[in-house]
């Protein structure tokens, strides 16, 4: 219960108006229409049906996290974020990230910020792991933007601030997904200040690097600086909340125990704690033809949320032990057909090389934490942690 306990305070503190939702949600039905929010859909196989079913739902309408975006990034979203744009794009990004190039890419990316940590937990020293995320973040952001930063840690903070500030831009987005004419305008800002190296790093940078595979796949540079920018805002809290809450589940369950000398388990570890945290915890989609969805009908222009958090906590709790392959919800954390999160090897990767580096000398002891509040994805502000 403990570790519930604390799941719980950082879905409230992040806003009180999600806890609810998600709490009041999963008191009803597999789909069920909410004044002003339009359909929930809290049951998993039917969340998978709408995520695969391009036909009659898509993102590109008002709900939709791509109609949410195009405002800010450019009409190009319609064209390569669904439909047979978003196909052809699709089959041809489809090797940029994999098992094999995500796992050298984050080494490179993250050791420089995670051996000064190791060395201080060794050293029976305390490390803020909430902050050490916001950095590796910061360090894997400018390095698919094409910064040249210097090693100055505080520098990646700076840059993962600037994209949790784009990503915050989206929260009252439950309603509606239209974004009034400022926040479009700083959202455009924000933007263009973080890509502005892209186009120079695009030609020139190494096949190593998420840019260079980019053109070396042969995607133009305007598919690849829209790329860059999506990735930049899905893939900054969600990833860094993901690595700091699966840490502090495996400490307040004891489970972290079970990992010694089980380095097979941690598979499941990543699974599981992904499916209880979902860091995207609601996902949107508008219905673009009529269709009926068990005995509901929904019509055309009606708004659709998949509480994916709800979705994959009907399972039960976190618990490495388990089966790592549930069917009815199979990766639902990390969407399903078409849109399956592009970045989902990268994710994977990093929450693994952040593990293992942390719980590489020992389980780990939290000495301290603070929930985030008012953010976007539910995440600690501070998690200090030792060897214990």
């Amino acid at each position: 219960m403990r570790a519930e306990w604390h799941e719980t305070r950082l879905l409230w503190a992040s806003r009180p108006a999600l806890f609810a939702l998600l709490r009041t949600a999963a008191l009803g039905g597999p789909v069920w229409r909410a004044p002003k929010l339009g359909w929930l859909v809290t049951d998993p196989v039917v969340a998978r049906r709408v995520l695969n079913d391009p036909k009659h739902f898509t993102l590109l309408g008002e709900g939709g996290v791509g109609h949410l975006w195009a405002q800010v990034l450019g009409d190009y979203v319609y064209r390569i974020f669904d439909g047979p744009g978003h196909a052809d794009l699709r089959a041809r990004a489809r090797d940029l990230f994999t098992d094999a190039t995500a796992r050298p890419l984050v080494r490179r990316v993250f050791t420089p910020a995670l051996e000064p940590a190791v060395e201080r937990l060794r050293a029976g020293g305390v490390v803020d792991v909430a902050d050490l995320t916001r950095v590796l973040v910061g360090r894997m952001m400018a390095d698919m933007l094409g910064l040249d930063l210097p090693a100055d840690d505080e520098r990646y903070r700076e840059v993962f601030g600037t994209g949790e500030k784009l990503a915050r831009l989206a929260l009252g987005s439950a309603a509606s997904t239209e974004l009034p004419p400022d926040v479009i305008a700083r959202a455009k800002a924000i933007i263009a200040g973080l890509t502005k190296n892209v186009p120079q790093a695009y030609a020139e940078a190494s096949a190593d690097t998420l840019l260079g595979r980019c053109r070396e796949l042969g995607l133009s540079l305007e598919e690849t600086s829209g790329l860059a920018a999506l990735l930049m805002v899905a893939g900054t809290e969600t990833a860094a909340t993901a690595m700091t809450r699966i840490l502090a589940l495996l400490h307040d369950t004891g489970q972290q125990h079970l990992l010694r000398g089980e380095s097979q388990l941690m598979y499941g570890v990543i699974s599981e704690g992904l499916r209880v945290t979902t860091p995207a915890p609601v996902i949107g989609r508008s219905v673009s033809r009529d269709i009926t969805v068990g005995r509901t009908r929904m019509r055309a222009g009606d708004r659709v949320l998949l509480l994916t958090h709800v979705a994959n906590n009907r399972i039960g709790r976190f618990d490495i032990t388990g089966p790592t392959y549930i069917p009815e919800i199979r990766q639902l954390w990390f969407g399903a057909g078409r849109h399956l999160c592009l970045g989902a090897a990268l994710a994977r990767a990093e929450i693994r090389h952040f593990l293992d580096a942390m719980l590489g000398n020992g389980p780990i002891q939290i000495v301290s934490r603070r929930p985030a509040k008012g953010v976007l994805i539910p995440s600690y502000a501070e998690l200090r942690v030792t060897i214990g």
